[in-house]
Order: structure tokens, then sequence, then C-alpha cells
């Protein structure tokens, strides 16, 4: 699955490209007046490979969850057990990711692909609300500081998780994909991602995640340092890097960016769980950079860097860190306007009004 995914990825359509740009200089409006807007609109354009490009919606969001050995490093004072509870908290709607998504009108699926226990589910709660896919690999990841924290095997499992799941959405009517993520301590996974396909020294992509110490804060970057010492990954070998230093929730977020792209669908990314999937994917298929937007800048220093790494510019900058797929959904609405635009503003000729 893997391997065809990949192969279905190509560049954007030209001709789309063109055509959008071309609709964007004869728009009632001031040529680059709506910034970085009007670039979106035309990548989305090729994307879609037609102008102007479907609405991106409906959204869906995709909450992938999994915890980490690393969490015995002592990386964060939250105890593991809250990725479980958290699940329990989105199926019952309480959470920030389903206040936004009720506000933006999108879907909320959670999928369990490396928690550490069996999260408990409440059929009826599941049914009027967010739903959960069982799709565990293993229950959580080893301890990168000690072994590797996947098996190549279990690497590409949870990276074909996230495609069926992005298939399994653009088949359902989504229109764009949101990123999501769950899992206590898997902002030192992230920040080691980063670091291995970036080449940026680990404490200049190591943040304080839920709000650190400095005590545990400088442990953090001794931990990704030392992992990182320990496997010497590749960054010419995406696969074994997410096996050696990755999550099951990162892993499977490549895949969905990868499904999003092979099927032209653009995928939103959240923060810097996203960001570091985000380098994965495009080592595995440089093509799917074209397919992600990047939603918000979060507020650790890790994301900056790989969205500079893969050329991208955040919509929005809030001083977010939560994670969940909160920063996405509130950019969203920024997409659908860009896309907007070219549906539903007039011409200088159509509207009878004189250009400069």
């Amino acid at each position: 699955m893997l391997e065809t995914t990949i192969a279905a990825i190509r560049p954007l359509d030209e001709p789309a490209v063109a055509a959008a740009r071309d609709l964007q200089a004869r728009l009632t409006k001031p040529a680059g007046s709506l910034g970085a807007l009007e670039g979106l609109s035309v990548r989305l354009a090729g994307l879609a490979g037609t102008c102007p490009p479907p609405l991106p919606e409906p959204a869906a969001v995709a909450i992938f969850a999994g915890d980490h050995g690393v969490h015995a490093q002592g990386v964060t004072p939250w105890p593991q057990e809250v990725t479980v509870q958290m699940i329990g908290n989105f199926l019952a709607g309480g959470a920030v990711v389903n206040a936004f998504a009720r506000q933006a009108g999108a879907t909320v699926t959670v999928v369990d692909v490396g928690v550490a226990t069996v999260p408990p589910v409440d059929a009826a709660e599941v049914s009027m609300g967010p739903r959960l896919v069982a799709a565990n690999v293993r229950r959580g990841t080893r301890d990168m500081t000690v072994t590797a924290a996947l098996t190549r095997d279990e690497a590409r499992a949870a990276v074909e998780t996230g495609v069926r799941v992005a298939g399994e959405l653009v088949d359902a009517g989504a229109g764009i994909l949101l990123t999501g993520d769950m899992g206590i301590g898997n902002t030192t996974p992230s920040a080691a991602l980063i670091a291995a396909f970036t080449g940026v020294d680990p404490a200049a992509v190591t943040g304080r995640g839920t709000g650190v110490d400095d005590e545990t804060y400088q442990r953090k970057i001794d931990v990704v340092r030392a992992a990182l010492r320990r496997h010497r990954p590749d960054p010419a070998d995406p696969l074994g890097v997410l096996a050696a230093v990755g999550g099951l929730e990162h892993a499977a977020l490549v895949g969905l960016i990868l499904g999003g792209a092979a099927r032209r669908v653009p995928v939103l990314l959240d923060g810097v769980i996203a960001a570091s999937a985000a380098l994965a994917a495009a080592a595995f298929a440089p093509d799917a950079v074209g397919a992600m937007v990047a939603g918000h800048r979060s507020a650790e220093p890790g994301a900056s860097v790989a969205l500079r790494h893969l050329g991208l510019d955040p919509l929005i900058d809030l001083g977010l860190r939560l994670g969940e797929g909160t920063g996405a959904l509130l950019a969203l609405p920024v997409v659908t306007g860009a896309v907007r635009v070219l549906h539903e503003v007039a011409t200088f000729d159509a509207a009878g009004v004189s250009e400069k």
C-alpha cells in the first residue's frame, strides 16, 4: 500500500496553476492585495488539477493517538494515562478540538494507533459524535534512548493506517483533511524527527511541550541527543527514521499526508507533531509538499524549523501549542476564503470596473 500511494503522488498540474494565476490577475482587486492567499489558491488549483479548485469542504480532522516509551526518561510531568483519558474526552466532545470542530462544521475521527491501554468506549457517545477507529499497532513505542522505538514493520503498519484513514475520509466526502494528534510525551520524538530530517541541532528544535520546567527541558534535549547518537538515523531512509525515533501517531500522520496527496486533497497541518510528520512524508514523496498547508506557527521551535525546511509559510500565528488539531481548525476559514475568492469574485471585465 505504501509504495502504490507514493507512486500516485504527482506534481502540481501546471495548466491549472497558470489558469489560477491568470484568474487572480483579472479579479477586481489590486494584484497581490490578498498576499499569501493568492499563492495558496493557485497551489490548490494545481493540486486539484482544475481552476477554480473545489472548495475545501467538508473538513475532516483525524486525531491519531499513541504513547511513548521515552516517557520513562522524565521528559514530561504529565502521566501517560492522560493519553487514553483524553481519548475519552474527545469522544465525549469535551476537548478544545471538539469545540473548534463544531464551530468549523468539521468531523472528528479519533484513531488509536498506539495507545498503551485500551480506550474505554461508550457506544452511545460514539454514535452521536466523534468516532473511534481501533487500529493499534502496538501498545506504545519502545524507549528510543535504549532501542529503536519501532520495528520497520511496525512503522510501516502505522503509516499504512494513516493512508487507509485518509482514503476512508475522502471516500466519505471530505474535501480537506486536518491533522490531529494526542500522545503524552510526543513532542520529544517530534524534536528527534525534526533534527534527523533537517540536521539542525536538537537544542534548536526541542521545546517545552506542555510547559516543562528548566530541569525537565534540559533533560528533554539530552534525551533527543542521546537517541540520535544511538541510532544515527539516515534522512534518506524515512521509514528507518520513523522506526528509530518516531511515534506511532507520527507515522500514521505521515500516511494521512501521503494519502491526501495521492487523492489530490489538501492536508491542513496543525502543530509540531504534524510538522515533523510532514518532513517524513516529503522524504517519502517530495511532491507531497504540494498538498500540505501549514495551518499555524506553533510555539514549539521545531515547528518553524520544519516548515522552513519544507518551504511552507504558516497562515496564522497565535502562540498555540495545544495540538489535537486546534490550530489547523482555526486556520481552516482562511483556506476556504482563499479558494472562495476564485469562485465568487468578479473579474474587471465582468464587473465593468476599470483597471489601472
